[in-house]
């Protein structure tokens, strides 16, 4: 694939930077767009989707830095190349939800009226994000020699291993959130209650990567249980989380 975009002289534009800024940019549209419709003032949701961009991006390197921790040991200054990829979704999710808790007690707003309005953009948002995982060559799919979609990565600035078939787990998982994305926004047309939206959007993300686990073939990711990674455990938490959210907040709500 191209992990770099344009490379002038000493300048060089890294492929994956800018998907993710692309991501970024969409999702702040579309959180605004709703805002509005529920009389929330824009600057409120642009100053909070910077937080919770800085916040994610610290949460999920360092989950990416601590579930692959004997190579950064002995590699300390990769810890900061992550315009390279390497960085894992579900612990952005864990350092971004105190900064939007303090945010929203600030701001004296309803949480899971804020969460209803960002869950479709984090969907589109991480969907971006990972067609720049397959730029990078990150998060990189198993051998797959007979499967006819499989791609060969060749680049050797790739991150993923090079002249092999592999599957596109990259792009399993951004399709998935790209049709999250629709899902959410249908669903924002027949919301019955707040936090009906972003736990829709927990409860199918969970079972997404949990399935485009199973195909992940960077083994270093680590496992918490035989076959089972860290972030199929974390979905599976993610999972019964939401479950038991909706039925609670239904229940509230009634």
């Amino acid at each position: 694939m191209y992990p770099v975009l344009i490379r002038i002289g000493p300048i060089t534009i890294h492929t994956y930077g800018v998907m993710i800024a692309i991501g970024f940019l969409f999702a702040l549209y579309f959180a605004i767009r709703q805002a509005k419709k529920e009389d929330i003032e824009s600057n409120i949701i642009t100053d909070l989707s910077f937080y919770i961009l800085i916040a994610a991006i610290i949460g999920s390197r360092l989950l990416f830095i601590f579930i692959n921790l004997s190579y950064y040991i002995s590699n300390p200054l990769a810890i900061f190349k992550i315009w390279e990829g390497g960085l894992v979704f579900y612990g952005g999710v864990i350092f971004a939800v105190p900064v939007v808790l303090l945010y929203v007690k600030k701001n004296n707003l309803k949480l899971w009226q804020i969460a209803d309005i960002f869950a479709p953009s984090i969907a589109i948002g991480h969907a971006f994000g990972r067609i720049g995982c397959f730029f990078a060559g990150c998060c990189f799919g198993k051998t797959a020699e007979t499967l006819p979609w499989g791609v060969i990565f060749t680049n050797p600035e790739c991150l993923a291993p090079l002249n092999v078939r592999l599957h596109p787990t990259q792009l399993y998982e951004s399709a998935g959130e790209f049709i999250n994305f629709f899902i959410l926004i249908l669903l924002q047309k027949r919301k019955t209650y707040n936090g009906q939206i972003f736990l829709s959007y927990v409860l199918i993300y969970s079972v997404l990567r949990f399935i485009v686990e199973i195909f992940r073939g960077d083994l270093a990711r680590g496992f918490i249980i035989s076959g089972i990674s860290v972030s199929q455990g974390i979905s599976i938490i993610m999972f019964i989380t939401a479950i038991l959210g909706m039925s609670l907040l239904r229940h509230k709500k009634n």
